[in-house]
């Protein structure tokens, strides 16, 4: 980009880059009017932006009326306000270093206050750019190390990001093969492939080591290539290469031998010199080939080499970033093969989805070290984030085009530190997800489908729960078109944020529903039906005071079942609620299998009732507000507490779909209390305790709970977990192996699923598990 005579106006810096991009500005750097610290890595080609803002947002609050020297009855059990509310985000933006000055421009016409006067920088472009930057800007910029950022930022993506980590497998369906995040990301092998290649040794979060490297990395297939090929410039170099057929040019075993060599066991199709037909044929060689030739040596050395580091310390994980991995299939597909066959399948190569962004955040991370970043947990934004995109030259080609130019990535900060369930029987292989999308093509196309025809109503449920707003219409339509073409995205690249499932669909919708402030579209419905529940609470639990025991806990079981009919995530279920006002408690359970059901342990567990002590104390995940909370859950709660069991319920932090919250289960719990001593008892005596997740998606991730929670099971000695809904039973949990006894209970409310698991709709899953001695 030819560099500008002025500076002009704001309106005229728009203009500029508007004509270079092809997204509005303002889309690419957001929220930048808050923007507090900035920090930037500037490489060969590519520059990589971070800064953090804080973010104002609605949220929607609710709170018990005031009754003190009033006597009003009101219909619903609390009011509900909607409140600005102000969080802290991380913007990660990746460009090419031709738009840097035009992107410096903007970000300055833009930038109302930012409270450092430092800019933290690394990269090699760092020295490069220093004046520019300080001239546009007015920060003063401070070179941070290169190695040192690079730890700090892969570090916080492992611990941060729960599908961060991949495989690639090219020959199969699913080209990004994801891993699940161990717990302890430590120690691992970084191998950093720029102009040459180090090799880092990660132990801890602050001691890592430097212990060999190669003067042989992608500086060596640039520089080679150019002078093999006349190709000038590294991208095109790959795309050479991923068309050549390395055989051409390289002497393989079977050019040497005939064949195999059976007696060193080495595979005809073997390279036994690269470059090896070179010396003895008349010929010219393509460039195509000598490029994929020279691509295959470099990897296959590099491959060997950190095999042997990795042998020589003993380390299993191999995460390889730098500029010449860079997201191509290409380098990946070879660094993969070298590494398989050089340890004889033992260690596999790692990339990372983020790995472009390391060195930004780790230099973001060393300039906000006063509010030590790592204190928090953070969640990757699906609404404001790019996602990977493959860069393969047969794949989506208008996909790459779209977003060649400009990758953007944020990550927004929890408001309660996340930890594992501590009853996780090995947390290192606990994967929360019963299918994964990106292998099963068939549930792929429906789910992605269902979730596009569920758009509309969607659209609607929003728009109608800000009735007083006046741009109300106009968000709703812009949280269309952002998970419409987020849908798209994935149907082309299912691999764009990790491996896709039912739980990440949703919590995408979720994240867009956020952006166009529409915190919270079911309040309405739950406050609605939270107060028809409540008044139907005494009746219920005087008809089952009525039962004899054993009658009881059936009706119990049914009832916390029928409870979890009333779903408005469900189109069946949701469609019933529009059209028949009627329908309850006692209709839901006319609904519902009749035994035997399509999972069946309830003979088990009334075995273990009747047989068994009572459980020191229960942990029970909550789904929806209304009859599942009220009619269903409290009654289950209310029976265990009367067996001796201690209770912690519970429930979502934030709001998803009609998912009672935290906030909300407290005031149904008090106005519980105030009609039945037995849970007034237990909640003064600290026997029945509420809890938030720390979540606020409809889905579970029993790795990703709020700290508090998992202490609070500890210090109580929870020896019984139970689950219910189909987002946390079905879609997530079905195969979740946990320490001690659980109970994973579900009515299934799609007619699809329940067809794919042998049943029909509203088929019931009762999961009653006892672990293995």
């Amino acid at each position: 980009m030819a560099e500008r005579a002025g500076r002009g106006t704001s309106s005229g810096s728009d203009s500029s880059l508007d004509k270079s991009i092809t997204l509005p500005p303002d889309e690419i750097f957001r929220n930048l009017e808050n923007a507090k610290c900035f920090a930037i890595d500037i490489g060969g080609s590519l520059t990589k932006l971070a800064y953090y803002s804080t973010v104002q947002h609605k949220v929607a609050r609710v709170r018990s009326f005031d009754h003190s020297g009033k006597d009003i009855e009101h219909e619903s059990p609390y009011e509900i306000t909607v409140q600005e509310e102000i969080t802290a985000r991380l913007h990660f933006i990746k460009f090419e270093n031709t738009y840097i000055e035009t992107c410096l421009d903007f970000i300055k016409d833009h930038l109302v206050n930012t409270e450092t006067k430092v800019l933290k920088a690394t990269g090699g472009g760092a020295y490069k750019f220093k004046d520019l930057i300080e001239k546009k800007l007015g920060l003063k910029v401070d070179k941070e190390d290169v190695m040192t950022c690079l730890i700090k930022g892969c570090n916080f993506v492992l611990k941060n990001i729960p599908h961060e980590v991949f495989a690639y497998q090219k020959d199969s369906d699913t080209e990004f093969r994801f891993q699940t995040n161990h717990p302890n990301i430590f120690p691992y092998l970084l191998v950093n492939i720029g102009s040459g290649v180090s090799i880092v040794k990660v132990e801890t979060e602050d001691k890592f080591e430097w212990i060999g490297g190669s003067s042989i990395g992608g500086g060596t297939f640039w520089g080679l290539g150019a002078l093999l090929t006349k190709t000038k410039k590294f991208d095109e170099l790959l795309q050479l290469a991923s068309k050549g057929q390395h055989t051409n040019v390289d002497m393989l075993v079977k050019d040497v031998y005939g064949g195999a060599y059976q007696t060193l066991g080495l595979s005809g199709n073997l390279i036994a010199s690269s470059f090896g037909k070179s010396a003895t044929a008349d010929k010219e060689f393509s460039k195509d080939d000598m490029a994929k030739s020279l691509l295959h040596m470099i990897s296959n050395d590099i491959g060997q080499l950190a095999c042997l580091y990795a042998k020589l310390h003993n380390l299993h994980k191999i995460y390889f970033g730098g500029f010449f991995i860079r997201g191509h299939p290409v380098t990946m597909r070879t660094i993969t093969y070298s590494i398989n066959f050089f340890s004889k399948g033992e260690v596999q190569a790692l990339f990372l989805r983020h790995e472009g962004y390391l060195g930004a955040i780790g230099a973001f991370l060393k300039g906000a070290e006063q509010d030590n970043p790592n204190q928090y947990s953070w969640g990757e934004n699906y609404a404001g984030s790019s996602g990977l995109m493959s860069t393969s030259p047969d794949l989506c080609p208008m996909q790459r085009a779209r977003s060649g130019t400009f990758d953007m990535f944020e990550m927004d900060r929890l408001e309660r530190p996340l930890v594992n369930l501590p009853l996780l029987k090995d947390p290192s292989t606990y994967i929360p997800d019963t299918v994964d999308l990106t292998d099963d093509v068939m549930a792929r196309k429906y789910w992605l489908t269902c979730f596009e025809e569920a758009l509309d109503g969607v659209v609607n449920r929003a728009m109608v729960s800000q009735p007083d707003s006046m741009d109300a219409a106009e968000r709703a339509e812009k949280f269309r078109q952002k998970y419409w073409n987020k849908l798209q995205t994935l149907r082309q690249q299912p691999f764009a944020y990790g491996t896709l499932t039912v739980r990440s669909l949703l919590d995408t919708r979720e994240h867009c529903l956020n952006e166009f402030n529409f915190p919270d579209p079911y309040s309405k419905v739950k406050q609605k039906e939270n107060g028809i529940a409540l008044k139907c609470f005494p009746s219920v639990i005087e008809s089952l005071d009525s039962l004899g025991w054993e009658e009881r806990q059936f009706a119990l079981v049914k009832g916390l079942l029928a409870g979890n009919v009333f779903d408005w995530g469900a189109k069946a279920v949701s469609d019933v609620l529009e059209s028949e006002p009627q329908f309850g408690f006692e209709e839901a359970k006319e609904k519902l299998q009749e035994r035997p059901w399509l999972e069946d342990s309830y003979s088990e567990w009334i075995q273990r009732l009747k047989e068994g002590p009572p459980h020191k104390c229960a942990l029970i995940f909550a789904d929806n507000s209304g009859i599942d909370i009220i009619l269903g859950v409290f009654p289950f709660v209310r029976e265990l507490l009367s067996r001796g069991t201690e209770v912690i319920l519970a429930c979502n932090s934030g709001p998803a779909l009609n998912d009672v919250t935290y906030s909300e289960s407290l005031i149904v719990a008090e106005r519980i209390a105030a009609m039945d001593p037995i849970i007034q008892s237990a909640l003064t005596e600290e026997r029945l305790l509420l809890v938030q997740t720390g979540s606020s998606s409809p889905c579970l991730d029993l790795s990703r709970l709020d700290k508090g929670l998992a202490l609070l099971v500890r210090e109580r000695r929870t020896d019984l977990v139970i689950i219910e809904g189909m987002g946390r039973a079905i879609h997530t949990n079905y195969y979740a192996a946990l320490q001690c006894e659980s109970l994973k209970l579900a009515v299934i409310k799609n007619s699809w699923l329940a067809d794919r698991l042998g049943g029909k709709i509203f088929s019931v899953i009762f999961k009653y598990e006892v672990p293995r001695k």
